[in-house]
């Protein structure tokens, strides 16, 4: 995959060398930029924007994105516990499979509870143990469009034999029995042509139910914020849903909250060589940055060059395959060198791991425009320690 992002913004002007390394920089103007877009978003087409904590979590901004955003969606109890504790507004939960233990506190959390397939939906409603939990919120069921539009299989939700999501071809009009609404997500960092595409297949299925739906939920993927997004072509089309279904619409956006919006700080620990120079950094593609790994993708760098020497950078971890990328750095590459890594703030932060004990890097907020610059996370050793036994 390539980034589809990586605009450097005010970073351009950021001194690497305020924060410790290795760090995440997130830039709350930047952060607010999103959000007013979203917002006007919201606010011309009629529809309600949520985001998906999966990808960008960052409770300490919740009062900033509570100002624009009108609720959250969470993959599961913990990520629900999160919203209803941090954030304001209603709550959406949606889980491949739920476990019997967590469904009662899922329901009494959450406003809508999106399952995964029908089969789902009568075995909960016929347990009377959940039975009434589930009456307190708004069914719902994910539905597969099947139609791959996705650059890479693995992480397209309409590959073959998805796990995620009822085929559409299966869907009959029984299944519409106990539902409030339906819920799709079949895009990855897209523009609007895709979910054209998509909702194409949808709604000749859809459509016979719409009186009867209280809500469609278009998912997320939508990479709204982003430059070249046709943003008019998504509000009109947006209205045109919600007057044509009767229906509340929902998009459910994390990565467009938080794009272009951080950057993850690290520094050179040594440079050698082995056939081309290789440098160690404090970063970990495999415990920082681990989508470079699975995607996988190149992740962009402040100030890279176009033209010199390139140096392969990796992790101080011991995975072979623990590889940033090649880069030309915008200076020759030293021992101390501070380098930064752009569009961090969504999927890298919520998805570090401590493997091979190496530190998880620091978060630190930042005002492009006043220059004012916390710390709002500091992780020590006992972050590796305590999540084993």
């Amino acid at each position: 995959m390539e980034t589809k992002a990586g605009d450097p913004g005010a970073f351009a002007q950021f001194d690497l060398g305020r924060v410790p390394s290795p760090a995440f920089v997130v830039d709350e103007v930047a952060v607010r930029r999103n959000l007013q877009i979203l917002a006007d978003i919201k606010e011309r087409s009629g529809a309600k924007v949520l985001l998906a904590l999966k990808a960008f979590s960052m409770w300490s901004l919740a009062p900033l994105i509570d100002e624009y955003l009108d609720g959250y969606c969470a993959s599961g109890l913990w990520e629900a516990r999160l919203a209803r504790e941090h954030f304001r507004g209603p709550i959406s939960t949606y889980s491949p499979a739920y476990k019997a233990g967590d469904l009662a506190e899922i329901s009494e959390i959450s406003g809508h509870i999106t399952f995964n397939n029908p089969a789902q939906i009568e075995r909960w409603k016929n347990d009377s143990n959940h039975k009434f939990a589930l009456d307190s919120s708004e069914i719902g069921l994910r539905i597969n469009p099947q139609i791959a539009l996705g650059e890479t299989e693995k992480y397209d939700p309409s590959q073959p034999h998805s796990r995620l999501g009822f085929p559409l071809s299966q869907l009959r009009p029984e299944h519409f029995e106990h539902l409030s609404g339906i819920h799709f997500h079949n895009l990855c960092e897209q523009g609007f042509d895709a979910l054209a595409e998509t909702w194409a297949e949808v709604e000749p299925v859809i459509a016979p139910h719409f009186g009867s739906l209280k809500w469609i939920n278009l998912g997320g993927g939508h990479h709204i914020t982003r430059e070249d997004y046709d943003r008019e072509a998504l509000v009109a089309f947006l209205k045109q849903l919600k007057a044509r279904s009767g229906c509340e619409i929902y998009l459910e956006p994390g990565e467009a909250v938080a794009l272009d919006a951080g950057i993850l700080v690290g520094e050179i620990l040594d440079v050698f060589d082995n056939g081309m120079a290789v440098g160690i950094t404090d970063i970990s593609a495999t415990c920082h940055m681990p989508d470079v790994i699975e995607a996988p993708y190149r992740p962009a760098m402040l100030g890279e060059r176009s033209e010199g020497t390139a140096i392969r950078l990796g992790g101080p971890s011991c995975l072979a395959g623990d590889i940033i990328g090649d880069y030309i750095l915008p200076d020759k590459p030293h021992i101390g060198q501070r380098i930064a890594f752009l569009d961090q703030a969504h999927y890298s932060m919520v998805k570090t791991n401590t493997f091979n004990g190496v530190p998880l890097p620091s978060i630190w907020l930042w005002n492009s425009e006043s220059d004012a610059l916390k710390c709002v996370k500091n992780f020590d050793w006992t972050a590796f320690r305590d999540r084993l036994s």
